[in-house]
């Protein structure tokens, strides 16, 4: 049972709020800070591996939200937890003109990872409890929309705002500004739910953290046991090993010089490219994703999703070797890489939802297949510099190309049951 100790506002008041500071702080730590990094001059090898790092907190968060249940109030930790966020990315932005300003970077840029995911955890949980499934079904759009809003606006606006402001003042005064906008609009967003969030609460839980852990304990030994788990895991982490690679190292490239093997862009055209017409296109490649799936059933699709998933591959392989001036030939090629990841990743959050989160704990099941997940992103990405590094860009992309054909062949030996291959399931 939960019951409201404050007056439940409107949805529109609060859930495109909630969902941009969602996805503000995942794209300022896991996008933005690459831009950041690679104006200021670091290496891809150094980039990759600590930006990679700090993603592992994604890949632990379901290991603590159970814990989260202890609190009563899911408004007071959203908030919090925005608060949290929004002071680490504004002390990042203030450490930019330490001399140790790496160590202190990574350091603020984990402790915003811990506050987002965090956040994640209260955020989902708060739209559950205080919307009914009628609500909810209605509602799932806007919170798609403002996740993809913070995107648009991590990647394309503040990426931009900072190619602009490089033109006038050195990089790291530019980045300082961009990291202090992002966080004091978290800042901002997290004053302003203190008014319009519901402050719905649950009724205080009778488990102690013991019993908690002790259930935790039981949802990971089940899940471990599930028939054909360890295919499934190998798939999961396989699925984004390609992806993981080229979304680390492809905005690094975008902006390398030509004389280095890059395209020479400027944050500014970054931005533009990225944060507008990438965005769009990976919308649009989610939507169609989604009808293609339901259409052919998970089944049929799976192979044809892996596909797409790796249209990006071509695309830069394509890139590296041509090296074109032409920015619309440029935007094209990024427009069909962010439909491919769209269209694609519609078929690792499905098989995730009915084949792998089936049975007793399958929030928490689900939950863990996300973790698995995010470790198939970070672990690439972590590697991906080094290995740019010895094998050039072209080279580089090529390999990303055949380091997908694995996943594509696993398709033909997933066991996906009739029932949860119908559209119906």
């Amino acid at each position: 049972m939960s019951n409201p100790s404050s007056p439940v506002r409107s949805p529109f008041l609060w859930i495109p709020s909630l969902y941009f500071a969602q996805g503000l702080p995942f794209f300022a730590v896991n996008t933005l800070v690459l831009y950041m990094y690679k104006s200021l001059g670091y290496e891809n090898s150094t980039i990759t591996f600590w930006t990679g790092l700090v993603g592992f907190v994604w890949v632990f968060k379901p290991l603590w939200s159970p814990f989260l249940e202890l609190v009563q109030s899911k408004k007071f930790v959203i908030i919090m937890f925005q608060m949290i966020g929004g002071v680490s990315l504004g002390l990042l932005a203030s450490s930019l003109h330490l001399p140790s300003f790496f160590a202190v970077s990574i350091a603020m840029l984990f402790v915003a990872a811990v506050a987002a995911a965090t956040h994640d955890i209260a955020a989902d949980g708060l739209y559950i409890e205080t919307l009914d499934s009628v609500q909810q079904a209605k509602f799932v759009g806007w919170m798609g929309a403002a996740f993809n809003i913070a995107r648009v606006f991590s990647t394309g606006a503040l990426v931009s705002l900072a190619g602009y402001l490089e033109k006038s003042m050195t990089a790291v005064t530019a980045w300082s500004y961009v990291y202090g906008i992002a966080g004091a609009i978290l800042i901002l967003i997290a004053l302003y739910h203190t008014w319009s969030l519901p402050d719905v609460r649950t009724e205080r839980s009778t488990k102690t953290a013991s019993e908690i852990y002790q259930t935790l304990s039981e949802v990971i030994v089940e899940f471990f046991k599930k028939p054909g788990i360890w295919l499934s895991i190998l798939f999961i982490l396989l699925f984004r090993a390609a992806e993981g690679q080229i979304q680390t190292i492809g905005p690094l490239f975008l902006k390398e010089a030509r004389a280095s093997g890059g395209l020479g862009l400027d944050n500014a055209v970054i931005g533009s490219l990225y944060g507008v017409i990438g965005s769009l296109c990976f919308i649009a490649g989610s939507l169609l994703g989604g009808y293609f799936t339901a259409k052919l059933s998970l089944k049929k699709a799976l192979p044809w999703l892996v596909v797409v998933m790796n249209l990006p591959n071509v695309v830069f392989c394509f890139l590296s070797m041509t090296q074109t001036e032409n920015y619309v030939f440029i935007a094209t090629c990024l427009g069909i890489e962010m439909f491919g990841y769209g269209f694609g990743f519609v078929g690792l959050i499905l098989y995730m939802m009915q084949v792998v989160a089936v049975g007793k704990f399958k929030t928490a099941h689900y939950a863990l297949a996300t973790g698995v997940m995010q470790l198939g992103l970070v672990i690439p990405k972590m590697i991906s510099g080094e290995i740019q590094t010895k094998l050039g860009y072209q080279n580089f992309f090529i390999w990303v190309l055949l380091s997908a054909i694995p996943v594509l062949l696993m398709t033909r030996f997933l066991n996906i049951p009739e029932k949860e291959a119908s559209t119906n399931a």
